[in-house]
């Protein structure tokens, strides 16, 4: 029994010790931007502006997400046809897509030399332009229009086979069946897919850096980064990072207040059968998938047609930045393995629901924020951008960490419900437990989790944008800089070779947690 004892606390000081990382990247780095800030005046004219832009354009786009996301999901839901599954796959790679990418494939499309531009001047249209608050509202429909089109259609895959039955059985029509069937299901799902996607906006920097700017399209976070960076203002960045912190919390407290619960009862399980189908409704959502899908995916297939001829010739800097960024994924990955199982561990075995919140603490925190205590904090003692790259890695492990407890928390506790008493009577404890009973069983979400964590570190433009310089760039921010320079040529090769590195990374981990995973 004192064995056990010793084990168990052990466990317990891992995890409070993960825990305590976690706390300090978070709150403790807002102590020092809160005492940094406390003599810095007040908000002025442009602070406000940006503030409210903020609010707005996360409003525009978790809105213009939703409403362009319900008859895509409403068209899956009632379709089969070969390659859905492939599709609603697809739906989740934006979430793992570097933003940079991204953007520069939105560019190719509906730039002012894109796609579209180039169609509108056969006709003798003026060509449209990507940048400025349409441009920013654009990119973050392409991220958030996937995310909501999976919750919403987990809302229209649980009405249970039995309604729809009842529903034909008594004649009902399609608009019947919307308004008793398919509205109510949307008033319970579309309140939380909304704020979820509202938070998501609220703390992207990347786009707004690489469309936004200017007075009428500044979000909060770039206007902290122009006060960093270009005026070296820490007292205004430091009272903008709190405002940003505080939206951000604010949100996820309301987002983790509103429930999605679901009254439409307990079925049979059996495949969804639907009889209210009518030629114009297979039309209808013929055309909603195939926009979704020309959307999602023209982008990025203009990315890998404009960067494959340039992509063996591009100069040495950026490869040695990719490089850089594999090695900062790569660490990244593992610290947030570190920092995850403890947690979770720690979460289930004492089922507190308690420390898997604090474990989730980073999702109301924004990259700039945390890179912003961290610099107040380092820079009397050390040159900032030699931390550059290890303080990256260090915060988008602790960003990564939401994500990763969703894998884990879940998984861990099924292990420990269906094998935990077999393991205690045979007196596993510690590293013994770990390697025998969490390890052969937890490969899957392991490596889902370590794909994930080093997928999105690799696409991030956040820290490492208030920290590097010329020597210690990473492949985003080269990446960047080529498109600020406008070596387009150059900037797809890299977008392709970033976006190369990002999917395989992802590919790797999760494989290699499938391997074997069901021994």
């Amino acid at each position: 029994m004192a064995r056990r004892r010793v084990q168990i606390s052990f466990t317990a000081i891992l995890g409070v010790l993960a825990l305590g990382v976690v706390v300090c990247l978070t709150l403790g780095t807002l102590v020092a931007v809160a005492m940094r800030a406390e003599g810095a005046g007040r908000l002025g004219p442009a602070d406000w502006a940006a503030i409210r832009f903020t609010l707005w354009q996360a409003a525009a786009s978790a809105t213009l997400s939703i409403l362009l996301a319900i008859p895509v999901a409403r068209a899956l839901a009632r379709r089969s046809f070969p390659g859905r599954s492939v599709l609603i796959t697809l739906l989740g790679a934006p979430f793992i897509l570097p933003v940079i990418v991204a953007i520069l494939g939105l560019i190719a499309v509906f730039g002012r030399t894109g796609l579209i531009s180039q169609v509108l001047s056969v006709f003798g249209i003026e060509p449209i332009s990507v940048y400025g608050y349409h441009g920013v509202i654009l990119a973050h429909v392409f991220f958030n229009l996937p995310l909501a089109t999976r919750l919403i259609l987990q809302g229209w895959l649980a009405i249970p086979s039995e309604r729809f039955r009842l529903a034909a059985s008594l004649g009902m029509g399609p608009s019947d069946i919307a308004r008793t069937l398919e509205r109510p299901m949307l008033r319970e799902v579309v309140p939380g897919a909304f704020l979820v996607i509202f938070l998501i906006c609220l703390t992207s920097f990347a786009v707004a850096l690489a469309l936004g700017g200017g007075p009428k399209a500044t979000t909060v976070e770039l206007a902290i980064y122009e006060a960093f960076r270009f005026d070296f203002d820490l007292g205004r960045a430091s009272l903008l990072a709190l405002v940003q912190f505080g939206l951000g919390a604010a949100l996820a407290l309301i987002a983790l207040r509103v429930a999605m619960p679901s009254d439409m009862g307990a079925g049979l399980d059996r495949a969804v059968t639907r009889w209210d189908d009518r030629p114009a409704l297979l039309v209808q959502d013929i055309v909603a998938i195939t926009l979704a899908t020309l959307f999602l995916l023209l982008p990025l297939g203009m990315v890998v047609l404009d960067g494959l001829p340039r992509l063996l010739h591009l100069p040495d800097v950026i490869f040695g930045a990719a490089l850089r960024s594999v090695i900062v994924a790569l660490v990244s990955a593992a610290l947030t393995l570190a920092l995850c199982l403890p947690i979770a561990a720690l979460a289930v075995r004492h089922n507190s629901r308690v420390v898997e919140a604090l474990g989730y603490l980073t999702i109301a925190a924004s990259p700039l924020v945390i890179g912003t205590g961290l610099f107040i904090i380092t820079f009397p003692f050390v040159k900032p951008s030699d931390l550059a790259l290890p303080i990256t890695a260090i915060v988008n492990a602790a960003l990564s960490l939401p994500f990763t407890l969703r894998a884990l928390v879940p998984a861990l506790a099924a292990v420990e419900r269906d094998f935990g008493p077999l393991a205690d009577g045979l007196g596993m404890t510690g590293w013994t437990r770990l390697r025998h009973l969490w390890l052969p069983r937890l490969r899957r979400p392991m490596g889902f989790a370590l794909g994930l964590a080093a997928a999105l570190s690799m696409g991030d433009l956040g820290v490492i944008a208030l920290f590097a310089d010329g020597d210690n760039a990473t492949l985003p921010l080269q990446l960047f800089r080529l498109m600020a320079a406008y070596r387009m040529e150059d900037a797809a090769a890299a977008a392709l070779l970033l976006l190369t590195l990002s999917l395989g990374l992802f590919w790797l981990f999760d494989k290699g947690g499938r391997v074997n995973a069901d021994r």
